[in-house]
């Protein structure tokens, strides 16, 4: 028989197991940092920098301000521990799961599981796929610009050069990885002389196994989920996801679980230990993996959310960068920030308060969050744009706030 659950059990469950608990209250170690990341297992990429780049943010949320060179030495540094690769979208995930990508290496190879037009120009541009990955083994460390060989401009968005088109195919099927960042660009290299040698030599799943094990990490990483939220974490397909399921709980890694007033039946890893409370709060992305499959985001904090970056700014509800204030067990508010770095302040464009109005102490611990954003952003200072009556309840707090 499945486990039965209530809402609020189910909320405190996902919100343990993403890495939420008690207020940070130390700067946070490496070790920290590298626990909290093999918990997350895949932690999304985005370029845009409104407030900071959206893969610095979650650890923020949950640790607190540590510095972000610990990130980038994880991820792009000597002794690394973690790899790019399509997780969650662009995504930084742990060496552990290396293994688990290569049948997704494998089928972006044969044309399945990417883009069609870059399908295409790998049967059919063979010819720059193997000058460029010469030039890469032979340089090393590259980015698309110094190879592109194009003379007009670039356009907006997806106008890529052939070089460009070339180094994303070999990024797909595994040819190359990616060395480092020179800002936000992408520099490639092969993997041998990236990847340590013990994680390239592991025997390899079969498809079914990696299947498996990234449904299990989901599991364990989102704490109570649906068949679609597993599979969406790292956006297998229905079918994949669905197979795997069913062997995960017929071995029983995985079990059936009711939860109030969710009509499809989810499912969690061994036997869950729900915390009696959560008292975090935290300012999260909008790529943060608690967040980031709406329609879970509903059913767990009646919370419908959704970007309008690309919403043209007369017909935008919150904003344009708007991030969820997690205070609590329930995302309390939202707010549009942005860091104007030219100006040495945090700017809060928008507070929107959701349908159970933040109290006090709701104020002052996101007043608190914003003084520690700030801080860790190396800002002077939060700057107060908003005319809403919670952003005068907000400067209340602001101004009698502690220093962070």
């Amino acid at each position: 028989m499945p486990l039965k659950m209530s809402i609020s059990q189910a909320r405190r469950l996902a919100l343990s197991a993403q890495g939420f608990g008690k207020q940070p209250d130390s700067p946070p170690t490496l070790p920290a940092l590298k626990r909290m990341l093999q918990r997350l297992g895949v932690v999304q990429i985005d370029s845009v920098n409104a407030v900071v780049r959206s893969h610095y943010l979650p650890l923020f949320s949950r640790l607190g301000g540590y510095p972000p060179e610990m990130l980038d030495q994880l991820a792009w540094g000597r002794g690394r521990q973690l790899f790019e690769y399509w997780g969650h979208e662009a995504s930084l995930l742990p060496l552990s799961l290396y293994p688990l990508m290569r049948w997704r290496m494998a089928h972006a190879a044969d044309g399945r599981g990417i883009y069609r037009q870059l399908a295409q120009f790998g049967r059919e541009r063979q010819d720059v796929i193997a000058r460029v990955l010469a030039a890469v083994r032979e340089q090393g460390a590259l980015g698309a610009g110094s190879l592109s060989t194009r003379q007009e401009r670039a356009g907006p968005w997806w106008d890529w050069s052939e070089e460009k088109h070339a180094l994303e195919w070999l990024f797909a099927v595994g040819e190359v990885t990616v060395a480092g960042r020179r800002g936000f660009e992408r520099l490639y290299d092969v993997p041998e002389r990236v990847l340590p040698k013990a994680v390239l030599q592991q025997p390899l799943p079969s498809e079914a196994e990696a299947h498996q094990g990234l449904m299990l990490h989901a599991a364990t990483a989102l704490g109570v989920a649906t068949e679609r939220d597993l599979r969406d974490y790292f956006r297998l397909e229905p079918g994949q996801g669905r197979a795997a399921l069913d062997e995960l709980v017929a071995d029983g890694r995985l079990q059936p679980v009711e939860v109030q007033g969710w009509k499809l039946l989810a499912y969690c890893a061994g036997t869950p230990r729900i915390p009696r409370r959560i008292d975090a709060s935290a300012l999260l992305s909008p790529f943060d993996s608690l967040v980031w499959e709406r329609n879970r985001t509903e059913r767990l904090f009646d919370f419908h959310y959704r970007l309008e970056i690309y919403t043209p700014a007369h017909k935008r509800v919150y904003g344009y960068y708007v991030l969820p204030f997690l205070h609590r067990e329930r995302i309390a508010a939202r707010l549009d920030l942005r860091a104007e770095r030219a100006q040495g302040q945090l700017a809060v464009h928008a507070v929107h308060a959701e349908s159970i109005p933040l109290d006090a102490e709701g104020y002052q611990a996101l007043a608190g969050n914003l003084l520690r954003m700030a801080r860790w952003l190396g800002l002077e200072r939060v700057q107060l744009n908003c005319p809403r009556a919670e952003g005068s309840q907000l400067r209340q707090a602001l101004l009698s706030a502690a220093p962070a």
